[in-house]
C-alpha cells in the first residue's frame, strides 16, 4: 500500500511546489523579488491548516466502530474518487495553461498593487493540493494504516528535495508528460478506490437487511483458504493489488460492474483528452513554425 499514497502526496505535492515555484520565479523575472514574502505568508499557513485537517480526520475515523465505520470508508472511498478523477481530466486540460494563467494574476495584483493577493493565490493553491491529499489519503488509510504512513512521508520527502531543485532552477519538469504518466497511475488507484467504496456501501445495506440478489452475489472465488497466503487478497502479493488496483479474490457482481464501468468511461475520456492536446500542439508548432 506505500506506492499509492506515495504517488498521491507526491504528485499533489509537486503540483503545489511547482506553482509556488512559477510564481517566485516570475516575481523575479518581473523585478519584484521583494514579493516572495508575501508567497511564504500564504503557503506556511496553508501547510499547517492542512496538517491539522489530516490530524482531525485521523482521530475522527479511530472513534468510529461498526456500521459507522464502514459508512465512514465507503463515503470516504466514493468521494475520493470523483474528486481525484475531476482533479485528473482538469489537469490533462489545464497542464499546458497554468504557467500563463498565474503569471496573468499576478501581473493584475502588482499592477493593482493588490498585493496581498499574491499570498491569497499561493494559500488557496497550497491549501486546494492540501485537502485533496488529505482526502485521498484518508481512503487509503481505511485500507492500510501503516502503508500509507510510510508512503505519504517518504512522498513528501522526496516532493521537498524537488522543491528545492525548483526554487533553485537547477531542475525543470516536462509538466505534460509528468501529468499524463502520473494520472493513468492515479486512474488506476482511483478504480480500486471506486470498487472498495461499492463493497463497503453493500457491506452497510446488507446490514441493514436489505438484499442486493444477484449483484450482491460473487463474480468468482479464488481466494486460498489460507489468509497467509501470498496470493489471498490479505496475503503479501494479494494485499498490494488489493491496494493498487483494487484486487479482491471474490468480489460482488456490483463491484465488478462498477470497477469495468469506471475504466471504460474515465479512460475513454482521459485518452480522448491527451489525443486533443497532442493534435491541438502538433498544428500549433506547425503554424508557429510557418510564421518564423
Amino acid at each position: 500500500m506505500v506506492l499509492a499514497p506515495f504517488l498521491i502526496t507526491f504528485r499533489e505535492g509537486l503540483e503545489a511546489a511547482l506553482v509556488i515555484a512559477i510564481i517566485i520565479a516570475y516575481l523575479v523575472k518581473i523585478g519584484r523579488p521583494d514579493l516572495k514574502k508575501y508567497v511564504w505568508i500564504g503557503t506556511v499557513p496553508s501547510v499547517a491548516l492542512s496538517i491539522v485537517l489530516g490530524y482531525i480526520v485521523l482521530v475522527t475515523y479511530g472513534s468510529l466502530e461498526g456500521a459507522t465505520e464502514q459508512i465512514f470508508e465507503g463515503t470516504a472511498a466514493l468521494f475520493a474518487t470523483v474528486v481525484l478523477t475531476t482533479m485528473i481530466f482538469w489537469m490533462a486540460k489545464n497542464a499546458r495553461n497554468i504557467k500563463e494563467h498565474l503569471q496573468k494574476k499576478i501581473d493584475t495584483f502588482v499592477s493593482t498593487s493588490h498585493l496581498i493577493g499574491v499570498a491569497v493565490l499561493a494559500f488557496s493553491v497550497v491549501f486546494k493540493e492540501g485537502v485533496e491529499t488529505v482526502l485521498f489519503l484518508t481512503a487509503s488509510y481505511t485500507l492500510d494504516a501503516v502503508g500509507t504512513l510510510i508512503g505519504t512521508v517518504t512522498g513528501f520527502l522526496v516532493v521537498l528535495l524537488i522543491a528545492f531543485l525548483l526554487l533553485k532552477g537547477t531542475v525543470r519538469l516536462p509538466l505534460q508528460k509528468f501529468f499524463k504518466y502520473t494520472g493513468v497511475l492515479l486512474i488506476i488507484f482511483a478504480a480500486g478506490l471506486f470498487g472498495f467504496g461499492i463493497h463497503e456501501m453493500m457491506e452497510v445495506g446488507e446490514g441493514l437487511g436489505f438484499d442486493f440478489g444477484f449483484w450482491g452475489e460473487h463474480t468468482y472465488d479464488i481466494n486460498p483458504a489460507d489468509k497467509d497466503h501470498l496470493l489471498h487478497e490479505k496475503g503479501a502479493i494479494g494485499s498490494i493489488f488489493k491496494a493498487l488496483v483494487g484486487y479482491d479474490g471474490n468480489p460482488e457482481n456490483l463491484r465488478v460492474a462498477g470497477y469495468i464501468i469506471y475504466w471504460i468511461i474515465v479512460g475513454g475520456i482521459f485518452i480522448r483528452l491527451y489525443k486533443q492536446i497532442s493534435f491541438r500542439q502538433v498544428v500549433r508548432d506547425k503554424f508557429q513554425t510557418k510564421k518564423r
